[in-house]
């Protein structure tokens, strides 16, 4: 048995030292092997620089304009100095789930590009429509990126507003409603929502 495992060893390395046309296959192999691991790594090291705070405010559309409304947000601060940054509620924590997301963003990318948001007065213009988008975005997932931090599971519904308590109690217990159903605004303005029912 330990002879017959030995022979296949010798056979896997047979062939792995066999020449290509210029460099062996085991060559070949542990330079992919190799490669791919740098690839990887370039490629994660990416995506965590575009996923910090600095970056999403990197252009001017976003400093001055939205980041400056989450300054006077709870989520920016507040009496524990627990801090959400743009990531964290615009991007899911789950690799597949980012990556994704980090996909959809690409396309939005082009409101920079081709200056559709560049001023204050063509963002404002577009406001309503990137809102919604972004809302529909965390309608269709569930409010993932708000789960990430607030966890259902823990709330303690007593020191909550009577209101609140009952719609987290019931609402979102069922699976009714998500967060951003009723959190519309919570870090940013909404935009002018004029003509749209329960506003």
């Amino acid at each position: 048995m330990l002879a017959k495992l030995f022979e296949q060893l010798k056979l896997v390395w047979k062939i792995l030292r066999r020449p290509s046309v210029h460099y062996s296959l085991g060559f070949l192999t542990i330079g992919g092997f190799i490669a791919g691991i740098i690839f990887w790594g370039g490629f994660n090291t990416a995506l965590e620089l575009t996923n910090r705070e600095q970056f999403c405010i990197g252009c001017h559309e976003m400093e001055n304009n939205v980041y400056q409304e989450l300054q006077t947000t709870i989520h920016f601060s507040n009496r524990s100095g627990v801090r959400a940054t743009c990531p964290d509620c615009h991007v899911p924590h789950n690799w597949t789930d980012k990556i994704a997301r980090k996909m959809q963003a690409s396309k939005e990318v082009w409101g920079k590009v081709f200056g559709t948001i560049n001023t204050r007065e063509k963002f404002e213009a577009k406001r309503r429509h990137l809102a919604e988008n972004e809302w529909n975005r965390l309608k269709a997932n569930d409010s993932l990126e708000c789960r990430n931090c607030h966890n259902f599971d823990y709330m303690d519904f007593t020191r909550q507003s009577k209101r609140a308590s009952q719609m987290h109690s019931t609402s979102l217990a069922s699976g009714e409603k998500t967060c951003i159903d009723c959190h519309k605004g919570i870090a940013h303005q909404l935009p002018d929502m004029a003509g749209v029912e329960g506003f």
